[in-house]
């Protein structure tokens, strides 16, 4: 294949790695596999361009994308409007999506894997036509991620105890809000204080990842409306992979849902892919089944264990 790899140097930990020692490493692995590939290291700032002009590059085939999950989530879109296939490499602090494909989680282990791997389609879902690979939320997520983004933090140790102390803070001033919700012709409308709509259903990690990427449908759960006891003991479920066993808890799955939120407020966010942003009140969530094409070394079959568990 001929191949592009655009690497985050502002990302995780790429932010410790010798970029030049790495790229090195890159294009030999690759090219001993049988590929081409062309390798760019980038600042953070820099990074969806130069995948835009990647993807654009007429013979380009694959795009081999490192850096967090905002970098890779933003890979993904590109890979899937441009028709061409994507190699993760997990640099980032999570690596959600990395986890549901099933890729060695070392920077230097995955080389090998992806030069080695096989093209595999999966589902990647839509909130209002903006991509996402892991999940859109609303509530509880992004008022913790508001929290941590107010912390200062410079390396993935401190970024996740600034996510620990925020979402303590979260469990003792949960939000509240209300929302309606059309899922396949079943309407509805609740309280709630989390609203979570997943790229497949979650599976029982308590890090809440896909376990699958290929069943063609959105998990779709939301929380009643909490306090800090029950707040505490959603996360506490979460933690022991029983978050459906959650009495708050209401989980569904469907290929599409509408969300729409009677209040206007100009100060409500969402999360897309680990990413705070404005929220409309009206959101229109899609899965695309089979429509992104990525690189994995142990492809996904119908073989395979069925999932479990959810996550908000």
């Amino acid at each position: 294949m001929n191949l592009f790899a655009v690497f985050n140097r502002d990302g995780g930990t790429f932010k410790t790695t010798d970029m030049s020692a790495y790229c090195a490493q890159a294009t030999e692995t690759f090219k001993k596999a049988g590929h081409e590939i062309e390798c760019h290291v980038v600042s953070g700032d820099k990074v969806v361009e130069t995948m835009e002009r990647a993807a654009s590059t007429n013979g380009v085939e694959g795009l081999i994308a490192g850096g967090g999950d905002g970098t890779i989530s933003a890979a993904a879109g590109i890979a899937w409007k441009s028709g061409i296939a994507l190699g993760v490499v997990p640099a980032g602090t999570m690596n959600l999506f990395a986890r549901s494909l099933r890729l060695p989680l070392d920077i230097w282990e995955v080389l090998d894997a992806l030069a080695n791997g096989v093209p595999q389609n999966i589902d990647i879902a839509s909130a209002n036509g903006k991509s996402f690979v892991h999940q859109f939320s609303a509530g509880m997520h992004a008022r913790m991620v508001r929290y941590r983004n107010s912390m200062t933090f410079g390396s993935r140790l401190g970024k996740m105890r600034a996510s620990t102390r925020a979402a303590i803070g979260v469990i003792f001033n949960p939000p509240e809000f209300e929302v309606e919700y059309n899922v396949e012709g079943e309407v509805g409308r609740r309280r709630v204080s989390a609203i979570s709509v997943s790229n497949n259903e979650f599976g029982p990690d308590p890090l809440m990842y896909a376990d699958r990427l290929d069943r063609g449908e959105l998990g779709f759960y939301t929380a009643d409306p909490l306090g800090p006891a029950t707040a505490a003991k959603l996360v506490f479920d979460i933690l022991r992979g029983r978050l459906k066993e959650n009495p708050s808890v209401t989980a569904m799955t469907a290929p599409e849902l509408e969300l729409h939120f009677p209040r206007s407020r100009h100060d409500v966010k969402c999360v897309i892919d680990g990413e705070l942003l404005p929220m409309s009140r009206d959101v229109l969530l899609k899965i695309h089944a089979g429509e992104l094409k990525v690189l994995v070394n142990q492809p996904q079959s119908p073989a395979d264990g069925e999932g479990q568990g959810s996550g908000i």
